[in-house]
């Protein structure tokens, strides 16, 4: 007698188990959508240090070659070759020298964490209130006029600005 009423003790009933499966799927419908927003912030987050520290070595890049930018970001087709007075040794002039005096500022090339892109559009029209495409092939823009550098969403508008 005592071991069929143990038996019946040791496992769950079926609406016990619907219960528990009820209670995980509301708390997974609540937190899921926390998460997916958080790695969405963590990217702009980490976008906009990058801009940050892009305009911060551009400005190093200016004061060490007596305000002027040379052939930065000049070339719109090839990435490596818009990059390379920032990767690369420079002289005082600008041009990309093994024993160049300045420089390196980045150690590599950045992408644009939003749309994966590091191709940079110049232009003298682009500001933070840009709403038009920029550049739907390009991952930040460069103001020449202004000297503003800003990221690109993945639609080539503005995503931020630094």
């Amino acid at each position: 007698m005592f071991a069929a009423r143990r038996l019946v003790k040791k496992g769950f009933t079926l609406v016990e188990i619907l219960i528990v499966v009820i209670i995980l799927g509301i708390l997974a419908a609540i937190v899921i959508p926390q998460f997916t927003s958080a790695s969405e912030d963590a990217r702009k987050n980490s976008l906009t240090s990058q801009v940050q520290t892009l305009r911060s070595q551009i400005e190093l890049y200016k004061l060490q070659h007596t305000s002027t930018m040379a052939e930065l970001f000049d070339n719109p087709t090839d990435p490596a070759v818009q990059w390379a007075e920032l990767t690369g040794k420079t002289d005082v002039n600008g041009a990309l020298s093994a024993t160049g005096k300045f420089g390196p500022y980045l150690q590599t090339i950045p992408v644009n964490g939003v749309n994966g892109l590091n191709k940079v559009a110049v232009n003298t029209t682009t500001t933070e209130a840009t709403t038009a495409v920029v550049d739907a092939t390009a991952g930040f823009v460069y103001n020449s006029d202004t000297g503003k550098f800003f990221a690109l969403s993945k639609t080539g508008t503005v995503y931020l600005g630094g």
